[in-house]
C-alpha cells in the first residue's frame, strides 16, 4: 500500500473526467422537473420552448430554465396555452402509417364492392360519387380516380380473390 493509502487519504479526481451523468435518461429528468419538460423518443424538451435540451447535464436544464428567453416563453406559453408539445419524427410518422394503412384498407373495400356489386370503376369518377364518398365515408376523398384504382387497386383485389377461390378449391 502507498502512504496515501495507509492513512486513509484518498487521491484526487483527474482532471479529465467528465462530470456527465452516465445512466441518466429523459424520462427521468421529466420526473424530476416535473410538467416543465416532456419526452418523446429518447429526447428531452422544454414544454413551453420546444427546444431540445441535453439531459445528460442537469446544469444545462438549469441554466436553460434561468435564461431570459425561456422565462419570456414561458410567460407567452401561459398566455396562449394552445401551443402543442413537440413530436419526434418518428412519432408522427407512426401515427401516419396508422392513418395510410387505413385510407389503403378503405380503397381496397371500395373496389372489393364495386367488383362484387358489377359497378365499373369508370362510376367512381362521376361528380356525385365523388361527392358522396368525401361527404358519408371516413377517408373517402381519399379514394382515387378509377385508372389509378385499375392500376393500383384492382391487381390486389385479383390476387386476394384467386387466393380465395383457389383455397375452396381444396
Amino acid at each position: 500500500k502507498t502512504t496515501m493509502e495507509r492513512f486513509g487519504v484518498k487521491a484526487t479526481p483527474s482532471r479529465n473526467r467528465s462530470k456527465t451523468a452516465l445512466y441518466v435518461t429523459p424520462r427521468d429528468r421529466v420526473t424530476e422537473f416535473g410538467s416543465v419538460l416532456h419526452e418523446d423518443g429518447e429526447k428531452l424538451f422544454c414544454t413551453s420552448c420546444n427546444v431540445v435540451l441535453n439531459h445528460v447535464r442537469k446544469s444545462a436544464i438549469n441554466d436553460h430554465l434561468k435564461s431570459k428567453t425561456h422565462t419570456k416563453r414561458k410567460a407567452e406559453f401561459e398566455e396562449q396555452c394552445l401551443r402543442k408539445k413537440q413530436r419526434t419524427l418518428t412519432a408522427s410518422l407512426q401515427c401516419n402509417s396508422a392513418t395510410q394503412t387505413e385510407k389503403i384498407s378503405v380503397i381496397q373495400d371500395f373496389v372489393k364492392m364495386c367488383l362484387e356489386a358489377n359497378i365499373p370503376l369508370e362510376k367512381a369518377d362521376h361528380p356525385s360519387v365523388r361527392a358522396f364518398l368525401s361527404r358519408h365515408v371516413k377517408n373517402g376523398s381519399s379514394i382515387p380516380q378509377s385508372d389509378q384504382l385499375r392500376k393500383t387497386y384492382l391487381p390486389d383485389g385479383y390476387e386476394n380473390e384467386n387466393q380465395l377461390l383457389s383455397t375452396e378449391d381444396c
